[in-house]
């Protein structure tokens, strides 16, 4: 089984994250962040990874500290759940709609974190998607992106904030879905190591 546990006590956050790559896309999300929530049980739906994560963290101060740390534990555990990654497919992309809002994600788990995050959020609108401020959701997804060691792009257009938000992650599920299957027996690289 392609599984990792991770976790993670700093002064600010407390998280406990449980990842299975091989899984059925079931999901426990248990933070204080409720749009953060919805979003990690599409990112689990929509892969098809069960995962778990107990978090709690500084919120009173900002939501920052608790995002930051759930995309990293989220990149640790999907590294160590890769293991070598003999066999994977290594690349991945998805389109996706959500009514007005369509996503684009491209993703290489290359073993080299980098990230590339475009959600032009609307003008005039809050600054936040229900508890969760804008500026930690691309910032969420960098996170994930570093610490899991693999290259993402991701692109949204869209009228809608939360459908823009919404579609992104439904977007990175379906391309790290992709990704991670097997598909043989060797390692994807050239170099004979990812």
């Amino acid at each position: 089984m392609r599984t990792a546990k991770i976790e993670r006590k700093t002064k600010e956050t407390r998280i406990s994250l449980e990842l299975n790559l091989d899984g059925i896309g079931e999901y426990r999300i248990e933070t204080p962040l409720k749009f953060l929530n919805h979003m990690l049980e599409n990112l689990s739906r929509h892969s098809r990874f069960d995962l778990r994560i107990d978090a709690k963290g500084d919120v009173e101060v900002d939501d920052h500290h608790l995002v930051e740390d759930i995309g990293t534990c989220l990149g640790m555990a999907l590294e160590k759940a890769l293991g070598d990654k003999k066999g994977i497919q290594r690349m991945g992309c998805a389109i996706v709609p959500m009514d007005d809002a369509l996503a684009t994600v491209a993703v290489d788990l290359s073993g080299r974190g980098y990230a590339k995050v475009e959600i032009p959020f609307s003008e005039f609108k809050e600054g936040k998607l229900g508890d969760l401020s804008k500026e930690n959701i691309p910032h969420f997804f960098e996170s994930f992106a570093l610490n899991g060691r693999f290259n993402l792009h991701m692109l949204v257009e869209g009228k809608n904030d939360h459908h823009k938000v919404e579609s992104c992650f439904k977007a990175l599920a379906r391309a790290l879905y992709d990704a991670t299957r097997i598909i043989g027996e060797e390692i994807p690289s050239t170099k004979g190591v990812v």
